[in-house]
C-alpha cells in the first residue's frame, strides 16, 4: 500500500499515516487546560454590582486565556485535519506547544491577583511568545514530513498572521516593564487577528 510505513518505496519510511491520535490527544490536552480556567473563576462575593465590578478584571483576564487557548485549538484541528503524515519531531513539536499551553492557567490566576503587576504580564506574554514559536515549529515539522507541495505546505506558503503575532507577543514582553495596557492591547490585537476566518486551507484545498 502506498505511503505505508513498510513501503519501500515510501520516500519517508519512518513516518506514520494519520494524524488522528494527535489530534484526539491534543484535543484533551486543551480541553483539560479550559476546564481548569474555569474551575479557577470565582462568584462576587455579594449580590451587588459593586462586588461584580470587583471581580471584572479577573473575568476579563479569564476571557483572555480562553480565546488565547481556543483560538490555539482552532488553529490546530485545522492543521492536523489538513496533515497525512506524522513524524517524530511532528509529535514532540506537539508536545512542545502543548507544554506552553499548560502553563496558561497558572499565569492566569497570577494575572487576576494583580492585573496591573508588570512581572505576571512579561511571563504571560513570554509564554505566549514561546507558544507561538512552537506553534511555527510544528507547523515547519509538519509540512517537512508532508512536502511543501502537500495542502498544508501551500496552505502555509505565507505565514503573515504567524508573523505578526511573534512581533506582537516581542511587544508585550518589552512593553510590560513600561506599561502592561501596552501589553494587554498587544495580547488582544493578536486575538482579534486570529478570530478573523483563517481561509489558507480552504483555499489551499480548492486549487
Amino acid at each position: 500500500m502506498a505511503g505505508h510505513p513498510s513501503d519501500p518505496s515510501d520516500p519517508h519510511p519512518h513516518v506514520d499515516v494519520g494524524a488522528g491520535r494527535l489530534e484526539a490527544f491534543s484535543d484533551a490536552v486543551m480541553a483539560v487546560i479550559m476546564t481548569i480556567l474555569a474551575l479557577e473563576l470565582r462568584p462576587p462575593e455579594d449580590p451587588t454590582l459593586a462586588s461584580l465590578a470587583d471581580r471584572l478584571p479577573g473575568l476579563l483576564i479569564y476571557l483572555l486565556s480562553f480565546m488565547f487557548i481556543a483560538i490555539y485549538w482552532n488553529n490546530h484541528h485545522h492543521l492536523l485535519r489538513a496533515t497525512t503524515r506524522i513524524s517524530g519531531s511532528v509529535m514532540w513539536g506537539n508536545m512542545f506547544l502543548l507544554f506552553w499551553l499548560s502553563l496558561i492557567p497558572v499565569l492566569t490566576e497570577w494575572l487576576r491577583e494583580d492585573p496591573r503587576a508588570a512581572l505576571p504580564v512579561t511571563c504571560f506574554g513570554v509564554v505566549a511568545l514561546c507558544a507561538a514559536i512552537a506553534y511555527t515549529v510544528l507547523v515547519r515539522a509538519i509540512v517537512r514530513v508532508n512536502g511543501p507541495s502537500s495542502l498544508v505546505g501551500m496552505a502555509i506558503a505565507s505565514d503573515r498572521k504567524g508573523k505578526i503575532s511573534l512581533v506582537l507577543y516581542a511587544v508585550a514582553v518589552v512593553a510590560a516593564s513600561v506599561s502592561v495596557w501596552v501589553s494587554y492591547a498587544c495580547f488582544a490585537t493578536v486575538s482579534v487577528i486570529w478570530l478573523v476566518p483563517d481561509r489558507r486551507f480552504v483555499r489551499a484545498h480548492d486549487r
